[in-house]
C-alpha cells in the first residue's frame, strides 16, 4: 500500500473504516450477481454510513469552528439571527393563516346572511292571506334574485304555488322538517349544490331552492377574490391585482355544513371545503371598508418589515465587526504565544484602539518583555550558580582535610555555610614535630566577596608560616603582618575577625592572639573561662597593635572556638541562641567525641531557629587536651 494511502487510512476512525469495508463488500456482492447477500449487506452499510456521516459532520463542524471568530459568528447566528428568522416566519405564517381565515369568514358570513334572506320571505309567505300572495311572491322574487339568482319556490298543502311559474322544483323527500342552508342534490348522475329553505306549518309546506354556482360565490363579497366549494365548484384563481410589491396572494379555507337532499338531516358523505383565493389588500379593504386605508396599512407593515430587516442586517454587520475585533486580538495573542513557545521573546503584537483588548495586547507585550528579561536574569543566575558551585568546590579544597598529628591535642573543625560559599575560615597547620597552629576567622559580609577574602587570609597565613618555618613563631607578629597585608590589598570596608593559636607539645602551652573575634570558651575542671580579644579586627587599621597571651592546657580541657553563626541566630521571638546554651552543650557532651559535640551543637542551633535556612555561616573548632 502506498505511504500516502496508508497514512490516509490510519487517520480514519473505526466507523469510517468499517463503512469502507462494508461498502466494498456490498459492491463486490452486487457486481458478482449475489443479490440475495448484497441487499442485507447494503442495509448494514447504509446504517454504518449514517453513523460515519454523522462523525464526519461533527469533525467538519469542529474544524470549522476551531477558530474563535467562526465560533462567535456561529453563536451569534444561533442566538440572534435564527430566532428572528423563526419569529418572522412564524409571524408570516400566522398572518397568512389569519388573513386567509378572515377571508373565509367574510364569505361564509355573507353566505349565511343570504341564506337567511331566503328563509325570511319564505316564512312570510306562509302567513300571507291568499289574496295577497301575488304581491308577496313579487317581493320574494326581488329579494331572492338579489341574493341568489335563479331561486325557485314551491308551496304545497291547501294550495300549490310555484315561482316562477315554469319552476320544476320538486317536493323534498319525506322526513324533512324546518331546514335551511346548503344541500347537495343528485341530478342527472351528478351532484349539484344548492342553498335552500324548507318550512312546514300546518298542512302547508314551502320549499325554496337556489343553485349555488361559481359566479354566485365569487359575488358574495365583491372585490374579495375568487370563491369555490371544493370539490364540487372549482375556482379559477381570479384574484385581485396586487396593489404593491408586498401584496401577496393567499387562500382561506372553511368547511361549511352541507346536507344531503335524499337523506333528511344527514351530512353529505364527502366534506366540502370553502376556498377563498384573495390578496391581503382585498381582505384588509373589506374589513376596514376603506381601500386606501388598507393599502396604507399594508405599506406601513411592509415598511416596518423592511426597517426591521435593515436593523437586523446592521446588527449582524455590527456583531461580525465586534467578533472580528475580539477574535483578531485573540488571534494576535495566539501568534504571540506561538512565538514565545519557540523562544522568540522579541515578538510584539499590534495594539489597536484604546479598549480593554488593546490594554490586554499592551499587557501581553509588557509581559513578553519582562519574560525576556527574566530569561536573561535566569540564565545569568544559572551561570552565577554554576560559578558559585565551582567556587564552593574550590573553597572546600581550602578547608583542611587532615589534622596535624599531635600526641597531646585532638583537633576537629567544621564549617556549614549559609550560602553556596562561606565567609568563615578555619585552618590547622603543622609547624614542627612539637608545635602546631590553628586559626578561626569570620569575614565581614557573605557570599563570593567574603569567600575571596577568606581565601586571601588563608593564603597569607600559610605563606607567613612557610617562610617562618624552623624559626621562632610569634602569634602577635603573624597577626600584625596579616593585618597590614589585608589592609594594603583589599578594599577599606573589607575586614575580618581572627583568632590565631600556637600550641607547644612539650609545654602544653597555648599561645593565642584574638583579633576582635568572639571569645573562645575553655572548659577546665568544670569551670569556663574566655579567651578575650587582644586586638581589633584585621584589615581595617594598618597600624593596629596586637598582643598575645598563653594558657596551659591540662588533660581533659576542652577549648571551643566558634563564629557568630553559632550563638547569634534568633528564634521566632527574637531571642538569640547565646553563650549559655553553648556552654550547656559543652558540659553535656564533654566526654563525647569532638565530632559529635560539633554535630549536636549545630543541630541545636537549627532547632532553635525553626528554619530550614541558616541565618549565618556556622563554623566551629574544638581542641581537646589528651
Amino acid at each position: 500500500m502506498p505511504k500516502g494511502v496508508a497514512k490516509w487510512w490510519r487517520r480514519r476512525g473505526r466507523v469510517e473504516r468499517t463503512f469502507l469495508v462494508l461498502l466494498t463488500l456490498f459492491l463486490a456482492l452486487y457486481l458478482t450477481g449475489l443479490r440475495a447477500l448484497a441487499w442485507p449487506a447494503g442495509i448494514v452499510t447504509f446504517l454504518v454510513g449514517v453513523a460515519a456521516a454523522f462523525q464526519l459532520a461533527r469533525r467538519l463542524m469542529r474544524r470549522a469552528i476551531w477558530r474563535l471568530r467562526n465560533r462567535l459568528i456561529a453563536a451569534y447566528l444561533f442566538i440572534a439571527v435564527v430566532p428572528i428568522v423563526l419569529l418572522a416566519s412564524l409571524a408570516g405564517i400566522a398572518g397568512w393563516m389569519v388573513i386567509g381565515q378572515m377571508a373565509a369568514y367574510l364569505v361564509n358570513t355573507e353566505l349565511r346572511h343570504r341564506e337567511m334572506s331566503l328563509l325570511r320571505p319564505a316564512e312570510a309567505l306562509l302567513r300571507v292571506p291568499i289574496q295577497d300572495t301575488g304581491n308577496a311572491l313579487m317581493r320574494f322574487g326581488m329579494m331572492s334574485h338579489e341574493a341568489f339568482p335563479g331561486a325557485e319556490l314551491l308551496i304545497t298543502g291547501e294550495r300549490e304555488i310555484r315561482y316562477p311559474a315554469h319552476s320544476t322544483v320538486a317536493h323534498p323527500p319525506s322526513g324533512w322538517g324546518r331546514a335551511s342552508g346548503l344541500v347537495v342534490r343528485r341530478e342527472g348522475g351528478q351532484d349539484r349544490l344548492y342553498t335552500w329553505a324548507h318550512l312546514v306549518e300546518g298542512k302547508s309546506e314551502i320549499t325554496v331552492l337556489a343553485p349555488v354556482t361559481h359566479e354566485v360565490l365569487s359575488q358574495l363579497v365583491p372585490g374579495l377574490g375568487d370563491v369555490a366549494l371544493l370539490p364540487l365548484i372549482h375556482h379559477s384563481t381570479r384574484v385581485p391585482e396586487p396593489r404593491s410589491l408586498f401584496d401577496f396572494s393567499l387562500t382561506g379555507f372553511f368547511q361549511p355544513e352541507v346536507l344531503r337532499w335524499e337523506a333528511p338531516h344527514k351530512r353529505a358523505e364527502f366534506p366540502l371545503i370553502l376556498a377563498v383565493a384573495t390578496r391581503a389588500s382585498a381582505v384588509l379593504a373589506t374589513v376596514f371598508q376603506q381601500p386606501d386605508w388598507a393599502e396604507g396599512w399594508l405599506v406601513a407593515f411592509a415598511a416596518i418589515t423592511v426597517l426591521y430587516l435593515l436593523v437586523e442586517m446592521a446588527s449582524l454587520v455590527a456583531g461580525v465587526q465586534l467578533s472580528r475585533s475580539i477574535t483578531g486580538a485573540v488571534h494576535e495573542l495566539y501568534l504571540g504565544t506561538e512565538h514565545i513557545k519557540q523562544g522568540d521573546f522579541s515578538y510584539r503584537i499590534r495594539v489597536k484602539g484604546r479598549d480593554q483588548l488593546a490594554e490586554l495586547a499592551s499587557s501581553f507585550n509588557t509581559m513578553t518583555a519582562n519574560l525576556g528579561r527574566l530569561i536573561l536574569v535566569a540564565k545569568e543566575k544559572e551561570r552565577l550558580e554554576s560559578e558559585l558551585a565551582i567556587a564552593r568546590e574550590v573553597q572546600d579544597q581550602l578547608f583542611p582535610k587532615d589534622v596535624p598529628a599531635s600526641r597531646t591535642l585532638e583537633l576537629k573543625g567544621l564549617c556549614n555555610p549559609a550560602r553556596m560559599v562561606s565567609g568563615d575560615y578555619y585552618d590547622f597547620m603543622p609547624l614542627s614535630e612539637n608545635a602546631l597552629a590553628f586559626a578561626i576567622g569570620d569575614v565581614a559580609g557573605k557570599g563570593i566577596s567574603a569567600a575571596l577574602l577568606m581565601a586571601a587570609i588563608q593564603s597569607i597565613m600559610r605563606t607567613q608560616l612557610s617562610t617562618s618555618f624552623g624559626g621562632p613563631f610569634s602569634a602577635a607578629s603573624l597577626v600584625s603582618r596579616l593585618n597590614r597585608q589585608l589592609y594594603a590589598n583589599t578594599a577599606p570596608e573589607k575586614y575580618a575577625t581572627f583568632f590565631f593559636t600556637l600550641y607547644d607539645e612539650t609545654s602544653h602551652a597555648l599561645t593565642y592572639t584574638n583579633a576582635g573575634h568572639l571569645s573562645p570558651l575553655l572548659l577546665h575542671g568544670g569551670e569556663f573561662s574566655s579567651l578575650e580579644p587582644t586586638g581589633t579586627v584585621v584589615g581595617a587599621f594598618p597600624a593596629a597593635r596586637y598582643q598575645e597571651r598563653s594558657v596551659n592546657l591540662e588533660p581533659g580541657d576542652l577549648l571551643v572556638a566558634y563564629t557568630d553563626g553559632i550563638v547569634e541566630p534568633e528564634n521566632a521571638y527574637g531571642e538569640m541562641f547565646g553563650d549559655d546554651r553553648l556552654k550547656e552543650l559543652m558540659v553535656r557532651y564533654s566526654a563525647a567525641d569532638s565530632s559529635e559535640l560539633i554535630a549536636r551543637t549545630m543541630e541545636a542551633v537549627n532547632q532553635w531557629t525553626g528554619s530550614s535556612e541558616l541565618q549565618d555561616d556556622m563554623t566551629m573548632v574544638v581542641a581537646r587536651r589528651l
